[in-house]
C-alpha cells in the first residue's frame, strides 16, 4: 500500500512539472533585439504651406459715364481687347421731370432773346442818330448778348438730357470703350440692363472687368505664427488645383502689416509675383498653394524624428544610446528644426553614438484554425 502510495505521490509531482514545464514554454515570448541607428548628416528645411488663389495683378472695372440701358455689347467673357476698343453701347433714357425742365428754360430763353433783339435794334437806330449815348447803347447790347448766350447754354442742357452729351461729344458717352489692354474677365450686365453712372455718390454699374492675364499673383493667408519668418523676396512654390503634376514659380512681394482675426486665429495676407510660362495657360480664381521655406540648415547633424522620445514629466527629448550589447542608458540631447522626418541635433549625441530604436514590435505570429503556430 506503501509503495502505491508513494507511486501516485510521484505521478502527481511528475504531472504537475511537466504542466508548468508546457505552459511555460507554450507562453514564453523571445526577447525582442533592437536595432540601433547613427546620427547622420543631412539638410533640413522647414517649410509651411500657404493655401490662397492665383488672381491678376490689375484688374480694370469699366463703368459708364452717364445713366440708360445697354444697347448692344461688342464683346463676349474671355476676348481680348486693346485701349480704346468698343465694350457696349447705351441707350440714354431721359429723366422725364428734368427733360421738361429744360425744355421750359429753353423757350424760356428764346421768349427772353426776342424781347433782347428787339430792344438792341430799336437802341441801335437811336444810337445811329446820335439820340442816345454810347454807354446806354453798350448796356442794350450786353443784355442781348447774355440772351443768346442763355440760349446756348439752355440747348446745350437739353442735348445732354436727352443724347447724354452735346453736340458731337454724345458717341464719346454712349459709347464704352476699354480704358486698358488685356482679357474681359467678366461682364456683369446684359443687353437691356439699366446702368447707373459713376460718380461722387455712386461706384456706378460695371459694365466688364478686364486684366491682363500675363501679370499674375497669388495670393493666401498666413498665420501669425509664422507671419514673422516671412521675408520680401523669398521664393515660393506654387502647386495649382487644377493643374496637377507642374509648379509654378513665385516671389514674395507683399506682407499685410495688419491681420484680421478669423475662427479664432489672426491672418496675414501675402502676395507674390507668380512668373508664369507658355506651357501653362492660368486663369484667374484658380486654387493654388504655395509651399514657402522658413528655415533652412545644411549640412548638420540630425536624427530620424522617431528615434526621439519624451521624460513624461519634463518633456525634456532623449534618446537611448547604445553601452553593450542590447544594453542602452538615457541621453538627453538638445534639438533644433525639423522637418517632420529628421530633427537636428544641437547637443548631447556624437556620430559613434548607436541609438535605440525604441518603437520597433515584434510581427504577431498567426497560427492555423487548429491552434498556435510552432
Amino acid at each position: 500500500m506503501k509503495v502505491l502510495k508513494y507511486i501516485g505521490i510521484a505521478l502527481l509531482i511528475f504531472g504537475a512539472l511537466f504542466a508548468v514545464a508546457f505552459f511555460i514554454k507554450t507562453n514564453n515570448k523571445s526577447a525582442i533585439v533592437y536595432e540601433t541607428q547613427t546620427v547622420i548628416t543631412t539638410s533640413i528645411e522647414r517649410k509651411t504651406v500657404v493655401t490662397g488663389k492665383v488672381i491678376p495683378e490689375d484688374e480694370v472695372e469699366i463703368k459708364p459715364q452717364i445713366q440708360g440701358i445697354i444697347e448692344t455689347l461688342f464683346v463676349e467673357e474671355g476676348d481680348q481687347v486693346a485701349t480704346g476698343d468698343l465694350l457696349a453701347k447705351i441707350k440714354v433714357v431721359p429723366n422725364e421731370q428734368s427733360l421738361n425742365s429744360a425744355e421750359g428754360r429753353l423757350a424760356n430763353s428764346r421768349i427772353l432773346l426776342k424781347n433782347a433783339e428787339l430792344e438792341f435794334n430799336r437802341n441801335k437806330d437811336l444810337f445811329d442818330k446820335g439820340i442816345i449815348s454810347k454807354q446806354d447803347f453798350d448796356n442794350v447790347q450786353l443784355r442781348y448778348n447774355q440772351a443768346k448766350q442763355d440760349v446756348s447754354n439752355a440747348v446745350s442742357d437739353l442735348q445732354i438730357i436727352r443724347l447724354g452729351s452735346k453736340g458731337g461729344a454724345a458717341s464719346a458717352n454712349t459709347n464704352i470703350r476699354a480704358t486698358v489692354p488685356g482679357t474681359v474677365l467678366e461682364i456683369p450686365v446684359e443687353e437691356g440692363f439699366q446702368v447707373i453712372a459713376s460718380n461722387s455718390f455712386n461706384a456706378g454699374t460695371t459694365i466688364a472687368t478686364i486684366a491682363d492675364l500675363n501679370k499674375m499673383i497669388f495670393e493666401g493667408k498666413v498665420d501669425e505664427a509664422e507671419v514673422g519668418k516671412l521675408r520680401v523676396g523669398m521664393p515660393l512654390e506654387v502647386n495649382l488645383g487644377a493643374i496637377e503634376d507642374q509648379a509654378l514659380e513665385a516671389k514674395l512681394k507683399f506682407i499685410a502689416p495688419k491681420g484680421n482675426e478669423e475662427q479664432g486665429a489672426v491672418q496675414f495676407i501675402i502676395e507674390a509675383d507668380l512668373f508664369l510660362n507658355d506651357s501653362i495657360f492660368v486663369r484667374a480664381g484658380y486654387s493654388a498653394n504655395a509651399s514657402l521655406i522658413l528655415e533652412r540648415k545644411d549640412s548638420i547633424m540630425a536624427i530620424p524624428e522617431s528615434l526621439l522620445q519624451f521624460d513624461k514629466e519634463t518633456e525634456v527629448p532623449y534618446v537611448e544610446v547604445q553601452v553593450a550589447d542590447q544594453k542602452f542608458e538615457r541621453r538627453d540631447i538638445e534639438v533644433g528644426i525639423s522637418d517632420g522626418i529628421n530633427v537636428e541635433v544641437l547637443s548631447g549625441l556624437s556620430k559613434e553614438d548607436q541609438i535605440k530604436v525604441w518603437n520597433k514590435t515584434e510581427p504577431i505570429k498567426r497560427g492555423d484554425d487548429n491552434g498556435p503556430a510552432n
